[in-house]
């Protein structure tokens, strides 16, 4: 699929009218348990505890993914896996989501669709109590997805990143690189002899069955080990998404301590973003919990965010205000 949508038929979002289109939308989409869903001004959403976890991420064709590369059903896989995984980087449990949708109005009712289709096998996938109980759809020259999401703490409390201390085990949840290896891949043989963003190239290559492809479309971030973590007494704890170097720079300026590597990781381990999984710390007598393993220790503040040995690592990754060329494809 291009940025035009010609491989996709049917009426499209301007045939159709806002109503129309919601009404197509929603009936796909996981319902969840909220205490009032869709179709009034606002859900009504319950928090047990007397709190809960909020967060917003969005997803913009072209800085975030190319319609060469991704179908409609991955863009909405991705846009509620990297919410769910900060939701769990607060060892909170995901209940609610929010999504708003901005489509030129020459996109066919049919990717919306399937974007919403991709919502739903998202949520199936990481989070099944979780639902989408609201949103909104408006127009733009740039297909723009923004989601928020809920969750409950269970009566724990947030773990945070600002609570590493000497000591801590440092530890990591989920995949490091994938993503990144297979956006490299993408880069460098999903696209056409001008250099543009190719499902052809793709397909042909090889790329487009690549699993580390897949891991760049449709992340699976340890949604459960997040309340895990905080259940087996995690002191810091963030969701992974801009790379692990540049995440653990931001925990260890957060917690004022430095960060020791002890586990031999190549660069895109430690700089390449997208995956979404979970950098905590814990006790030293910690057992650690689920899918966690430890990757160093916590050291006492000292002129570097992040160490491996006595060299500085340095604590960069994705930034989409440095690293976005412009393109869309």
């Amino acid at each position: 699929m291009d940025a035009t949508y010609d491989a996709w038929a049917g009426p499209t979002v301007g045939d159709l009218g806002e109503l129309a289109v919601l009404d197509r939308i929603v009936q796909r989409l996981p319902a969840g348990t909220p205490v009032l869903g869709p179709g009034d001004d606002c859900a009504v959403v319950s928090a047990p505890d007397g709190r809960f976890v909020v967060t917003t991420d969005m997803m913009v064709h072209g800085p975030d993914f190319r319609w060469a590369w991704s179908s409609p059903e991955d863009v909405g896989w991705k846009a509620v896996a990297t919410n769910l995984s900060d939701v769990a980087a607060m060892g909170a449990v995901p209940t609610g989501l929010v999504i708003a949708l901005a489509a030129p109005q020459g996109t066919p009712v049919a990717v919306l669709e399937s974007f919403a289709d991709g919502v739903r096998s998202a949520v199936d996938a990481l989070a099944p109590t979780c639902g989408v109980v609201g949103g909104d759809l408006s127009t733009s020259a740039a297909f723009t997805v923004s989601v928020t999401a809920f969750g409950d703490l269970e009566g724990r409390a947030p773990v945070v990143r600002s609570g590493a201390r000497p000591g801590d085990i440092l530890a990591v949840s989920g995949e490091l690189g994938a993503a990144a290896r297979g956006l490299t891949r993408l880069f460098r043989e999903g696209v056409d002899e001008h250099g543009e963003p190719s499902r052809a190239a793709a397909v042909a290559s090889g790329a487009d069955g690549d699993p580390d492809v897949a891991r760049q479309r449709r992340p699976v971030p340890p949604i459960a080990d997040g309340p895990l973590a905080a259940g087996a007494g995690a002191t810091a704890m963030l969701d992974l998404s801009d790379g692990l170097a540049i995440d653990a720079g931001r925990l260890a300026r957060a917690s004022g301590v430095t960060l020791s590597l002890e586990a031999d990781l190549d660069d895109i381990a430690l700089h390449g973003g997208e995956d979404h999984g979970l950098l905590a710390t814990f006790p030293a007598d910690s057992a650690l919990p689920g899918g966690f393993r430890r990757i160093g220790v916590v050291r006492d503040r000292s002129e570097a965010d992040l160490v491996h040995g006595a060299t500085p690592v340095p604590t960069t990754g994705w930034d989409p205000y440095a690293d976005w060329d412009g393109a869309a494809g």
